[in-house]
């Protein structure tokens, strides 16, 4: 008999987090043995108003008051992405959670979000104390995770290679128009787009040679030609293929150092080379056969001349191309769900 689990996500597929680390491990949970079923918190027009500069406070509020009615549904196992009840206190969620075996999953440093909430501020701790299992991204949330519960696993968020477009072959296709400029890509979300924002002096003088494709949240950056585009799972691949290299800018502060790096395992899978700050899972996802990393101006600088020219990018589109094999969803798809089964096996 399969083993039924309810995978507690915070968004649908709308959402990165959810869509990456859930959604698309459906079919190796299935494999491994379980009958998953989603329970996705925070609809669309959530996420749709926060993009937008728009409260949404009361959505998320009335999301809550539902996902509390479909708890007698849940099923006694439980995958959940962070917590069940954003912004509620722990030992309201602790009760719930008393009459199920759960593993967490994390990809960001969500633990920032409660630091000035003294209510709130053990929150995670606890959770991940009394939790069967957790899978977390990357090696800071590992070094902070590890201490609290020694059933943890480290699984990037993965990337489906057979999804992507290798940029040198969408060119060589003759689907872009060599005009003599280079594109640099971002993509993201409003969250995100005041790192990129940040590098817009360097981006500037880079100007005469350089053109930004911004995929997703933001606006185009003042002095600089940019081409900016709406997010969309059908077109973010096609998209990306169309960029001679990407970028992924970061300050070094708790909640990037959290970061999980999936611009970048983006990048790879598209055949870019990239550019990015080493902070966090940067430091460990760049090699110098795919790509470079960058500090100051100065830095950023230097990497970009170092891509104008179009030999280092050929050089280097490759290595980004063996590199994407390191964090493809065909390798990290059934570790996570061994994982899971592993935790989940357990005596209760």
């Amino acid at each position: 008999m399969p083993h039924p689990i309810t995978l507690c996500t915070r968004y649908s597929r709308l959402g990165a987090s959810s869509r990456l680390r859930f959604h698309a491990l459906l079919p190796f949970l299935e494999e491994a043995g379980f009958a998953p079923r989603l329970d996705e918190l925070l609809p669309d027009r959530y996420l749709e108003k926060l993009y937008a500069g728009s409260p949404a406070k009361g959505v998320a509020a009335a999301a809550l008051f539902r996902r509390f009615g479909r708890m007698p549904h849940w099923e006694r196992d439980l995958l959940i992405e962070y917590e069940l009840f954003p912004r509620l206190p722990e030992m309201l969620e602790m009760t719930v959670l008393r009459r199920h075996r759960y593993v967490l999953n994390f990809d960001d440093n969500v633990w920032e979000n409660y630091v000035s909430n003294p209510l709130l501020r053990t929150k995670f701790d606890t959770l991940c104390r009394g939790a069967a299992g957790i899978i977390a991204a990357n090696d800071f949330l590992m070094q902070k995770i590890s201490a609290l519960n020694p059933r943890c696993c480290k699984i990037p968020t993965p990337v489906d290679l057979t999804a992507y477009i290798p940029s040198y072959s969408y060119r060589n296709d003759g689907n872009i128009p060599n005009d003599g400029k280079v594109t640099a890509v971002w993509i993201g979300t409003p969250v995100t787009f005041p790192f990129l924002q940040e590098l817009a002096p360097v981006l500037r003088q880079e100007n005469r040679w350089l053109r930004l494709l911004i995929i997703g949240g933001g606006s185009p950056v003042p002095g600089v030609e940019c081409l900016v585009e709406p997010w969309s799972e059908a077109t973010e691949k096609q998209l990306l293929a169309t960029a001679d290299f990407g970028i992924m800018p970061l300050p070094d502060t708790p909640f990037a150092r959290g970061k999980s790096s999936y611009k970048l395992l983006q990048y790879f899978a598209a055949s870019l080379p990239v550019i990015a700050s080493p902070v966090g899972e940067n430091r460990l996802v760049v090699t110098p056969g795919c790509g470079l990393t960058a500090t100051s101006p100065q830095e950023w600088h230097q990497a970009l001349k170092h891509l104008a020219d179009p030999e280092n990018r050929r050089r280097l589109a490759a290595g980004a191309a063996r590199r994407a094999a390191d964090f493809s969803l065909a390798l990290h798809g059934p570790r996570a769900a061994a994982f899971l089964a592993g935790c989940l096996s357990r005596p209760a």
